[in-house]
């Protein structure tokens, strides 16, 4: 894991700046636009920041070849801090101009379920491509507007307790975030060990948008456990972490994948977050072992020098190429309709190492995990 230098530190004020005039009316005629709907500010600001990273220096790419078909992609984004009524108030706002012609990298599960919900994405009729969710329900019933770039939270918990339950580790609790995310989470580790004829010891729950988790601290230590399972995101995670660890827990701990390794060992400490398992969802982006990898390496190097590699740029790194191309299948004059039938169409598509599948019936593109873990030094290890 590695530590994020200026730019992170101050990565959402200079994408507020960098991005304030964004959503000026004026269209190009040769420019394809691409919304983007993000977390810029509050709890998950960091997670936010490296989404549109990872973004940005794959379209900056792009329009440097000299974009697609001819035409510049521009990049939309949008602050909604989390929140849901914002990002549904936001979305409304993107797709009520015509020029944008999709969605990417939008983040929550309560906040995507409820553009669902809402009939947001129906009424605009945009693919929404990479959003940075693992929520079922997103996935199960099937729904066309939205492409999955990555594993479901399902896979994502069937992993850590498939690995736990080998080590014998067998009585679990879930700290979770009282809302769509956590619950997904909470009911993936549920059926993951019914699966295994075991049941959870306890769910401890916290409030979304706060780090309010001196209860779930006190009653999971009490309850004793082999592990626990969080469904967090980064500053309540980091809380848990270091609160339990301080009052003697003793319990392999382990978070789903939309945490920041990088943020917790600052928020927690090192000597707490040492040894915290994380499942990932897309390859080792710190290994230049893959031809996207070293593609991913080499314009992070290029077009944002000061920050370093990390998981959530590298996957949502992923997306934008998975969305270019859709752009390239869609023709010189792409629509948003157009654009659906691209993605359907990229049913072994491989971005370098990492093969991607959707179809007319199928949204999944990849059901990748694996877990790694943070080692003394910080740094995540295989």
């Amino acid at each position: 894991m590695d530590k994020v230098k200026t730019w992170s530190r101050r990565a959402a004020a200079a994408l507020a700046v960098l991005w304030g005039g964004a959503t000026a009316p004026s269209l190009h005629a040769a420019e394809i636009v691409v919304g983007q709907v993000a977390p810029l500010t509050g709890v998950l600001a960091s997670t936010g920041a490296q989404m549109v990273l990872g973004g940005k220096i794959y379209f900056d790419w792009v329009n440097a070849q000299g974009g697609v078909h001819g035409a510049t992609i521009r990049q939309e984004v949008a602050d909604d801090a989390y929140k849901v009524a914002d990002t549904v108030k936001l979305t409304r706002e993107m797709l009520a101009k015509a020029e944008v012609v999709a969605l990417y990298g939008f983040a929550g599960t309560a906040n995507i379920t409820q553009l669902l919900a809402d009939g947001v994405l129906q009424e605009g009729g945009a693919a929404l491509v990479a959003p940075y969710t693992g929520g079922e329900s997103l996935r199960n019933p099937f729904n066309p507007w939205i492409f999955h770039v990555r594993a479901g939270y399902v896979d994502e918990t069937e992993h850590m307790v498939q690995q736990l339950t080998t080590l014998g580790m067998n009585r679990v609790a879930v700290m979770y975030q009282d809302d769509g995310f956590g619950k997904a989470g909470l009911a993936g580790v549920e059926a993951a060990l019914a699966k295994r004829n075991l049941k959870l010891v306890l769910a401890a729950g916290y409030e979304r948008n706060t780090d309010k988790v001196d209860e779930a601290v006190k009653a999971i230590k009490a309850a004793d456990v082999h592990a626990v399972i969080m469904i967090a995101v980064n500053k309540p995670a980091a809380a848990f972490i270091q609160r339990y660890r301080e009052q003697g827990g003793g319990a392999q701990l382990y978070n789903i994948s939309v945490v920041d390794p990088t943020e917790l060992v600052k928020l927690a400490g090192l000597k707490n977050a040492h040894g915290l398992g994380i499942s990932q969802v897309v390859p080792y982006p710190y290994r230049p072992q893959l031809p996207v990898v070293r593609e991913y390496q080499s314009l992070l190097k290029k077009y944002a020098p000061e920050a370093e590699v990390n998981y959530t740029s590298f996957e949502q790194f992923l997306g934008a190429k998975v969305l270019v191309e859709a752009l390239r299948r869609a023709g010189p004059a792409p629509t948003r309709a157009k654009v659906v039938k691209a993605l359907e169409s990229l049913q072994s598509f491989d971005l370098g190492g990492i093969t991607l599948g959707y179809s007319p019936t199928n949204r999944i593109g990849s059901r990748y995990v694996e877990v790694t873990v943070i080692g003394s030094n910080g740094r995540l290890m295989k």
